[in-house]
């Protein structure tokens, strides 16, 4: 960030932090600032002004304030959003983030169904939050993670066409160390001019075990059964949403015997219906079988694309128009000579969420595309292939890390690495295969990232990387690191 005080002004912040952690660093730094930051506005839970998540779950539950659009009218202070180039694209974004809480994807879903409706609702809510920001003053904005929900994408979108000073903050995979940025684009790009850090030691021989993919095998496995919670999550599911069917006894022996077909051909580590369930997600599944005793052919050029959770951040908020990742796929079979194939590997964890059957049959339409069984291994996957592709997926991190180049879709925070290519329209298949990292230099490209981080965590699944982790300690440091960013005598990690 650029820009701190006007003379003896305090900054005027609006803060979107909705857990209890990040809520202590935003206390704790307001302390720290001593009267240099005022907190303005918040949206979070229900002891901040607004209660963030009730315009995406559209429910009517309050914070100190009220409800966010409770008392408001047609004031025309987002105009400026509305008319300024690539608005649809805004629109697109936010239409992307809401879809999440629709039907079928939600046991309690929003009511909106149709994209002029998704259309009417953006307008509404960009209208009240540019009224609410106006009223409250605010020069600066604070997000403890990349704006990817419905209400810090409509916050980013409205303050930015409001002028406001913009600090993102979002945690890395590095134990006990978060990264900044002025805008969600800049992501990735490191600051240049700062000073020379030391090199970050890199084994090439060590397989990253990420807390997150715990549990999920990389090896053929026997299938599994029905969970105590996929029963449970079918009751919810017959009990909102087929009340009257569930009466039919050859309804509900019907959807579970296609639960029983599909837990015992995925491999047991595999609970697919334990967080949720809706029956058209049994066709999604359905589908995936059709790949498990399918021929794992690793010999020859190829690609291998790993495919990423959805919906996430990753994709939503960072994959830009590769949120889409089958126009990713597309665009990479448009790069490839012949006889070069494309590995598509699902994520282990995905969900019926954007791949419907039209999705699946965009891939069939690609001939490099040769989608691969669960069991597949990803890192035998990565060490065979030519390189590896994503929309920003840890599996291109894991790839530069061995030695192979990567290919990137949309903003990842390491962008900047030896060996990491970002999709542009004139790239091509041997810049990339050409291009593979140098080690050393990779080394010390990573020092120079982690020197530009900060220490804490802003993400409270990430806890578990912090030996003796307290509390009170990483909201003050949190803060420490905070406050010289907001007031401009800080660089941010990335430009």
């Amino acid at each position: 960030m650029s820009s701190g005080t006007t003379g003896s002004a305090p900054i005027q912040l609006l803060c979107v932090s909705t857990a209890a952690n990040t809520d202590a660093a935003l206390h704790a730094l307001v302390q720290q600032a001593a009267g240099r930051i005022e907190l303005v506005l918040h949206l979070g839970s229900t002891d901040a002004d607004f209660k963030a998540s009730a315009v995406s779950r559209m429910n009517l539950r309050r914070g100190k304030r009220g409800h966010l659009t409770e008392g408001t009218r047609f004031s025309g202070q987002a105009h400026g959003l509305f008319m300024q180039p690539g608005y649809d694209a805004l629109v697109d974004d936010f239409i992307d983030h809401l879809h999440r809480r629709a039907e079928p994807f939600a046991h309690l879903p929003h009511p909106l169904s149709g994209f002029h409706a998704y259309w009417d609702y953006h307008h509404i809510l960009a209208d009240v939050l540019a009224q609410r920001i106006s009223d409250s003053g605010a020069t600066h904005m604070l997000f403890f993670n990349v704006p990817h929900l419905v209400h810090d994408t409509l916050v980013y979108q409205v303050g930015k066409a409001l002028g406001l000073q913009c600090l993102i903050i979002t945690q890395s995979l590095f134990p006990n160390t978060f990264f900044s940025m002025p805008a969600i684009e800049a992501y990735g790009r490191l600051t240049p001019g700062q000073p020379v850090a030391a090199p970050h030691p890199i084994n090439r021989d060590e397989t990253l075990q990420h807390f997150y993919m715990k549990g999920i095998a990389q090896q053929r496995a026997e299938g599994g059964r029905v969970s105590a919670k996929a029963i449970g999550q079918l009751a919810a599911f017959l009990l909102l949403k087929r009340r009257w069917r569930a009466l039919n006894p050859f309804y509900v022996a019907g959807l579970l015997r296609r639960m029983q077909r599909i837990y015992g051909g995925l491999p047991a580590w595999r609970d697919p219906f334990a967080r949720f369930f809706h029956e058209d997600e049994l066709a999604y599944f359905e589908h995936l079988l059709q790949f498990e005793d399918g021929p794992i052919d690793l010999d020859g050029p190829y690609v291998y694309f790993a495919m990423q959770l959805q919906p996430e951040m990753t994709t939503s908020a960072l994959g830009g128009p590769f949120k889409d990742q089958a126009l990713a796929i597309e665009a990479l079979a448009r790069m490839l000579p012949p006889g070069v194939r494309i590995l598509v590997k699902e994520n282990p964890k995905q969900g019926a969420y954007m791949r419907g059957p039209m999705f699946f049959h965009r891939l069939a339409r690609i001939p490099q595309v040769q989608f691969m069984p669960s069991h597949a291994s990803t890192h035998e996957l990565t060490a065979r292939a030519l390189y590896v592709a994503s929309i920003s997926g840890t599996v291109g991190w894991e790839a530069v890390r061995k030695g192979k180049p990567a290919l990137v879709f949309g903003h990842t925070w390491y962008a900047s690495l030896p060996g990491v290519h970002t999709w542009h329209p004139d790239l091509t298949h041997d810049a990339i295969v050409g291009g593979p990292p140098d080690h050393a230099a990779l080394e010390q490209a990573v020092g120079q990232l982690l020197a530009q981080g900060h220490g804490g965590i802003v993400e409270r699944h990430y806890t578990t990387l912090v030996p003796g982790y307290d509390d009170t300690r990483n909201a003050q440091a949190v803060a420490q690191a905070l406050l010289p960013l907001l007031l401009g005598e800080a660089p941010t990690s990335f430009r």
